[in-house]
């Protein structure tokens, strides 16, 4: 049995800016017969910027949403068909902080191959730019929604930053960033670092380090864009 190929496609972080996709990516996307992806309309625009001549009612495509049982089995049944899959998710790299990690799990089940490709991760560029520890960080996705469970994690990680010298990521939903900010600037230390990095790749992009204390004294508004926060402390 001859095993289809998995692509991990990179998308845009933002809608207009094709140029961080490298060329290469089309290549991929050639070669694969099947998408799974998080979103098949905004997939299906991507495509059709990076590559004006694709026919897109010539593939099939499946919409990934939390890799349902039925779309992971639909997902197996096309490698064992020898299909070629790429899977692409809403923003970034596909299975970093996305749903098509459980997909990618299957496929090393099935010892088929897999490729990822470069292109762009807010998380890495991010780190990148805020002078923090590269060397050893850790990504932590959401903080909890209620209030005080949330400073009680903020808590922990700063502890955590402050005993290993590892940088802590995490993300938010663009309509609670300024609770987040907020309580992030109630619960740390005055000394602690914190980076926010907020549309990256977008003209507006904007990665800036600071201490607590240096935040504090101008507390910026962040209500609906999209961030990466980084802390660090010593």
């Amino acid at each position: 049995m001859q095993l289809g190929k998995v692509y991990l496609i990179p998308t845009v972080l933002f809608d207009e800016v094709i140029e961080t996709i490298p060329a290469y990516v089309i290549e991929a996307v050639k070669k694969c017969q099947v998408f799974f992806v998080e979103n098949e309309k905004t997939t299906r625009r991507y495509f059709k910027k990076i590559w004006k001549e694709i026919e897109i009612d010539n593939y099939q495509w499946y919409a990934i949403h939390k890799a349902e049982d039925a779309v992971l089995q639909q997902f197996i049944t096309t490698l064992k068909a020898g299909k070629n899959i790429g899977i692409v998710s809403e923003a970034g790299c596909p299975a970093i902080a996305d749903p098509g990690q459980i997909l990618v799990n299957a496929a090393q089940q099935l010892k088929t191959t897999i490729k990822p490709l470069v292109g762009p991760s807010s998380i890495l560029l991010a780190l990148m730019a805020s002078g923090l520890n590269g060397q050893h960080f850790t990504f932590n996705g959401y903080l909890p929604i209620d209030t005080n469970e949330r400073k009680k994690k903020i808590k922990i990680l700063e502890t955590e930053s402050s005993k290993t010298h590892c940088t802590q990521i995490f993300i938010e939903t663009p309509y609670r960033n300024n609770q987040l900010i907020k309580d992030i600037l109630s619960t740390c230390k005055n000394e602690t670092k914190l980076c926010i990095a907020t549309n990256i790749t977008a003209p507006n992009e904007c990665i800036v380090t600071k201490t607590i204390n240096e935040w504090q004294k101008n507390i910026p508004d962040l209500h609906k864009q999209l961030c990466i926060f980084l802390l660090a402390s010593a």
